[in-house]
């Protein structure tokens, strides 16, 4: 490390901890006194956390292992003085160490950064840190991707070196390598299950898991769509109870189902089982006909008016197979929008999702082994490890358009490509290119056509490459922010609720819920998702009050804004930071007076910039 410069990843994530707010000089740590040690994470780490603590047992080195959110799990060291100074900065189970807290720091730059990362000394940003020396490395889930936590080496300073972050990966490496052997294992015990079920019963069964869906012959024929996604609902809720169960249920189509659902594993903490349906009533031949009203899509939520336009444009575009474009605030749900759509009218078929963040992480990973390789060598080499910089990186991108070019080909189901906005502008071109000869076969071997589906943000321009690309989806729907349809927040929260307790006895008390529906939601549902699950970590049964709700949406706007006022409030926000917070000139934007702008300001609560002019 060069003295006097800093490296480019710590000036990002100093970036990141100044937009958090965090203080350089103290830092306030969000607690979880009950850390979920017995999850899969923790309990495919175990030993490998174990043997690495016995092997710094002589040495002056704590092993961490932190969740998703940065929260500690596990913290093994043999050394009392450093035990004693990570206790005095909270680096202990229970309290989160992710940036937005804590800043720079190994645990939460490699939550971030969804990369291995390195801290020394004075690049924390906190000063209480700068002793130490860490580095932290991401875990993945085997299949998914997915970044479950992160297993963290840390020391004293003067005993760091650049040895630590390449041990960090290892260890992720090796509990990854668990977790697949864990999964494989419940895998094949759901298979094993699902076949004898078969073998058993004629009529319909579905193997159910966190990641797989399957059905049998019977119950695709005799169970309709809509109906499958009703009882897949159902189903799962019970699965997550970890324990046999039956009920039965009236099903959209008239139809009664009997379910008898048998989990395959007794973890409830991943769901995964047989169900059994059995098909013993139907609706009397003389009752009146009725059409069944259009259900909810599978795992959403939601009756206002603009998410339920939405939903029905992608459902029509879905049927239609037009290729669509899904426009919206980052965490609006683009992306749940046009899965469900798959799921509700094609469960069992085939979908493939491609992710611009899995190839930036690709290139992240392409570049930074170029980079060690580098500067491994000589002075003289320096040239030539750019070369092999560029031909990883280079082999990383074609990679993943390869992959994209062959399902495209292939014609088959449902393909989404997310986040296209973050794709390189050379990744742009080659993929608008693609899509432009696919444009023109209209049907797949099994003549249906593929729907593709790409989602974008809306908060970033649209222009030069992107545009390009965006140019080939002859249609686009606008997934609404969550302040437009707050009304939702009634159903959200509960459905959110019991989804993160697995059915634990816990509700909203009215008063939280008007704290909830008083808040802007700039992060839309992935925000409110990260709220109810900080709240759940804690809370478990019993009622929700304000008081236990995170800080940051403690302060909110005067009353519930309906989703009119709720555009008009943002119109208006948009206006004034065009105008530099000119109110005057804002209000002229909007053709309303000034006297009319000022009490909408204060009606809103809005919280402008100061004026220039």
């Amino acid at each position: 490390m060069t003295p006097g410069v800093v490296r480019p990843p710590i000036m990002a994530s100093w970036r990141r901890s100044r937009d958090f707010h965090v203080s350089a000089d103290h830092f306030e740590l969000q607690y979880a006194p009950n850390p979920d040690r017995a999850a899969s994470l923790a309990h495919s780490a175990n030993r490998i956390i174990s043997e690495a603590s016995a092997q710094f047992s002589n040495e002056p080195v704590s092993v961490i292992l932190t969740d998703s959110e940065g929260v500690v799990l596990e913290r093994r060291t043999g050394d009392s003085r450093l035990q004693r100074a990570l206790d005095q900065v909270s680096l202990a189970p229970g309290f989160s160490y992710a940036e937005e807290f804590v800043g720079t720091n190994g645990i939460g730059t490699a939550l971030e950064g969804r990369g291995p990362a390195q801290v020394f000394g004075h690049e924390h940003y906190v000063e209480n840190l700068e002793e130490l020396a860490c580095a932290g490395a991401p875990i993945h889930h085997p299949t998914t991707g997915k970044v479950l936590g992160v297993v963290d080496l840390t020391c004293w300073r003067t005993d760091a070196n650049q040895m630590m972050v390449a041990a960090a990966s290892t260890l992720a490496r090796r509990i990854e390598e668990a977790l697949l052997e864990h999964t494989g294992r419940r895998e094949l015990a759901l298979l094993q299950d699902y076949l004898a079920a078969c073998q058993r019963n004629r009529g319909p069964v579905l193997a159910i898991s966190n990641d797989l869906v399957m059905l049998n012959d019977a119950a695709r024929q005799l169970i309709d769509p809509m109906d499958q996604v009703t009882l897949l609902g159902l189903a799962s809720e019970a699965l997550a109870a970890g324990k046999p169960s039956q009920f039965s249920c009236p099903l959209p189509s008239g139809v009664t189902a009997r379910v008898h659902c048998r989990p395959s594993w007794s973890d409830a903490s991943v769901i995964g089982g047989v169900v059994n349906v059995h098909l013993f009533t139907r609706v009397a031949a003389n009752t009146p006909s009725v059409l069944p009203t259009p259900g909810p899509l599978p795992g959403m939520v939601g009756v206002g008016a603009l998410w339920t336009t939405c939903c029905q444009e992608v459902e029509t575009h879905f049927r239609s197979r037009e290729w669509l474009l899904l426009e919206g605030e980052p965490g609006t749900g683009k992306f749940t929008v046009a899965r469900a759509t798959h799921l509700a009218h094609t469960p069992g078929g085939h979908l493939r999702v491609f992710n611009a963040d899995e190839l930036a992480v690709e290139l992240t990973g392409a570049a930074g082994s170029a980079g060690s390789a580098g500067a491994a060598g000589s002075a003289g080499a320096s040239a030539s490890g750019g070369d092999t910089e560029q031909a990883d990186v280079g082999t990383a991108t074609s990679r993943w358009l390869d992959s994209v070019r062959e399902e495209l080909t292939d014609g088959r189901g449902t393909v989404i490509l997310r986040h296209v906005d973050r794709l390189p502008d050379e990744v742009l071109d080659e993929l608008s290119a693609l899509l432009g000869l696919l444009d023109a076969s209209p049907q797949s071997r099994d003549g249906e056509r593929q729907w593709v589906v790409a989602t974008r943000s809306s908060t970033g321009p649209v222009d030069g490459a992107l545009e390009r690309l965006v140019s080939r989806f002859p249609h686009s729907v606008a997934v609404p922010p969550l302040r437009h349809h707050i009304d939702d927040l009634r159903e959200l929260v509960p459905f959110l609720i019991s989804r993160l307790t697995r059915g634990a006895s816990l509700r909203c008390s009215p008063d939280a819920m008007r704290v909830l529906m008083r808040n802007r939601w700039p992060g839309n549902t992935e925000q409110l998702y990260q709220v109810i699950r900080k709240v759940v970590t804690h809370r478990r049964t019993g009622v929700i009050t304000p008081a236990d709700l995170p800080p940051e949406v403690q302060a909110t706007s005067r009353r519930v804004l309906t989703p009119l006022e709720s555009i008009e409030c943002d119109a208006i926000i948009a206006c004034l930071r065009g105008a530099d917070g000119n109110r005057a000139e804002a209000a002229r934007h909007l053709g309303m007076s000034r006297a009319t702008i000022y009490r909408k300001i204060r009606e809103y609560g809005i919280v402008i910039p100061p004026s220039k002019g």
